[in-house]
């Protein structure tokens, strides 16, 4: 794993912001067409229900809602911004990038814009990546906010009929705004780590430059997402505790010391059989993922958004674990220090 802090001064989370779509769809509605039952899928995954983008809205409309409340939580004019960074892995478009179409909604028109992709992992990508430009003065010396966005409409690119992945996925968005913060505050570090010898775990077969969309691809379903999904919870098993250990050992932090877990939101039942396994004994694990499902590079900053907004979230000086896993496969975490 590559692990690494934030350089000149500390980088911290300003404000947070998430957008759910306004579609519900419960899990009687998956059952019916995957054949099995509401039951099953609620003991299978820990989800009751997920959303659905509405035909008007993709990946960028999603994010800029959820960036608005972030930049309003934190009090940030969008003409502030020095960048925008959005993980998704369902862009509008292959190009251009959904960040400017992200930055010409929000009238951000002095940030410079770009994506990432490492699917589940994104947000945590895109996170460290930010806090990377952010801990970088500019010229004059200032350290402008940066927008980091984790978006994703799986709800397009599921086979609405494969029991393995229709269950589990919805269409969410998720926001943070970073700037400086007190010294032994913000964005303690970061940890990385991709093993591409397992890529075909997670993938979308077709509409790239490998295999162009054409009608023989349509017609086979290679448009469609497609998970091995015990290969994939096999590797979450046995990589996630390691990655989670690595990191809060680089920095010195034991895990009874950590108040606040929040992972990516994959399963919650395959979450909650891991949660021993981390040692975290302490912490509150956030896991609304039943009431959204997985919603890819949303998934981490949708959960950290409900824990700020509810009952029980972070207090000022607690520490905060991020983690998220996915296709690659990567595994990505962050340590973050509550307030400042």
């Amino acid at each position: 794993m590559s692990v690494h802090s934030p350089a000149l001064g500390s980088v911290g989370i300003l404000g947070t912001g998430s957008y759910l779509p306004e579609r519900i769809v419960p899990n009687e509605t998956i059952a019916a067409r995957v054949g099995v039952t509401p039951a099953w899928i609620e003991r299978k995954t820990g989800i009751r229900e997920r959303r659905y983008a509405a035909p008007h809205e993709a990946a960028s409309d999603l994010a800029a809602e959820a960036a608005l409340r972030a930049l309003e939580d934190s009090g940030t004019d969008p003409e502030d911004l020095a960048w925008i960074v959005v993980a998704t892995s369902t862009p509008d478009h292959t190009q251009p990038a959904t960040a400017a179409l992200v930055q010409h909604r929000l009238g951000a028109h002095r940030s410079a814009a770009f994506d990432v992709n490492a699917v589940c992992s994104g947000f945590a990508v895109a996170l460290h990546t930010g806090a990377r430009l952010l801990a970088a003065p500019e010229a004059d010396g200032r350290r402008r906010p940066v927008l980091v966005v984790g978006t994703d409409v799986y709800s397009r690119i599921v086979d609405p009929a494969d029991r393995r992945t229709a269950p589990l996925f919805g269409d969410g968005a998720g926001a943070v705004v970073l700037g400086p913060v007190r010294e032994r505050y913000g964005l303690l570090g970061t940890g990385l780590r991709t093993d591409g010898s397992l890529h075909g775990l997670i993938g979308v077969g077709a509409g790239g430059s490998r295999k162009p969309a054409a009608l023989k691809t349509v017609a086979r379903g290679e448009h469609y997402f497609a998970m091995r999904g015990r290969d994939v919870r096999d590797f979450v098993v046995r990589e996630l505790p390691g990655a989670v250990e690595e990191t809060l050992r680089a920095f010195g932090v034991g895990p009874g010391e950590v108040a606040h877990f929040v992972p990516h939101q994959a399963n919650g039942e395959m979450l909650r059989s891991l949660a021993g396994s981390l040692g975290l004994t302490r912490a509150t694990v956030h896991l609304p993922v039943e009431f959204h499902g997985n919603t890819g590079a949303a998934s981490i900053p949708l959960a950290l958004d409900h824990a700020v907004r509810g009952e029980g979230g972070p207090a000022d000086g607690d520490l905060v674990l991020l983690a998220g896993f996915g296709g690659g496969m990567s595994v990505g975490t962050a340590l973050v220090r509550w307030g400042g």
